[in-house]
């Protein structure tokens, strides 16, 4: 059940088209769902807003495709899959349908909305090789109702290259800045944007790196005000953040 459609059933109690008892047997559904092998958050998206993302990693086709019918009979409009293989999204093809982001390695029933956010998503990325955590951003913030706009291969190395596209920083809502090795673009951004700056570690980058902690170190330790830090190639978690900050009603519509 949707948060309209909650809405809309507390409206029918209220002028009497449906019995309190009524509604009371509907709402007590909704917590979750057992299917044997998972507990379906049916009721996610009432005390959040969005309803619940399946982590494809670890999970059989069969299994992923039993969570998708189990969420979308109760109710939930689209489904998120992350870390989907390419393998795993072709047999879940045949029994849901579902659109695959090979890149962002992210599977979607029910496609992707209009955007509906008080302003535009920049992601941003350091190089070339960080391009698949920055789709699993692009990919999910766009699920999230969100306009998003690429800057990709701006790192520091030729910082030129970001330079020409200030107008794009400066105008973000919110900014999702991806690196690996040193991890110094999200301080950067951070010096130029006045809006939240959300950065990501990836685990790109040679030994000293130790696959992303280098990067996640720095990200940590950063000069600039008003940057934030997820995990170690956490697109997705970076995107819901910034979804979460670009629908906060009263915002500055850039």
């Amino acid at each position: 059940m949707e948060q309209k459609e909650l809405t809309e059933l507390l409206r029918q109690v209220a002028d009497g088209s449906v019995t309190a008892c009524e509604a009371a047997l509907r709402i007590r559904a909704l917590p979750f769902e057992d299917i044997g092998y998972a507990h379906t958050d049916i009721h996610r998206s009432v005390r959040q807003g969005v309803g619940e993302v399946i982590y494809g990693a670890g999970k059989t086709p069969q299994q992923i495709s039993g969570i998708i019918r189990s969420l979308m009979d109760n109710g939930q409009q689209r489904v998120l899959i992350t870390r989907l293989s390419a393998e795993a999204a072709e047999e879940v093809k045949s029994s849901a349908d579902i659109e695959y982001f090979p890149q962002a390695r992210i599977g979607i029933a029910g496609g992707i909305p209009e955007a509906d956010g008080i302003g535009r998503i920049v992601i941003a990325t350091g190089g070339t090789s960080d391009i698949p955590v920055a789709e699993e951003a692009a990919v999910t913030a766009a699920f999230l109702g969100n306009e998003v706009s690429r800057l990709y291969d701006v790192g520091v190395a030729g910082i030129h290259r970001l330079l020409a596209h200030t107008d794009e920083i400066m105008s973000a809502a919110v900014i999702i800045a991806i690196a690996g090795m040193e991890g110094a673009l999200a301080s950067v951004i951070g010096g130029l944007a006045d809006c939240p700056v959300i950065a990501v570690p990836t685990s790109v980058g040679y030994g000293a790196s130790f696959g992303g902690i280098s990067a996640l170190l720095s990200m940590l330790n950063s000069c600039a005000s008003g940057v934030s830090v997820v995990n170690i190639d956490n697109g997705f978690g970076a995107a819901y953040q910034a979804s979460l900050i670009n629908h906060i009603k009263g915002g500055n519509n850039k």
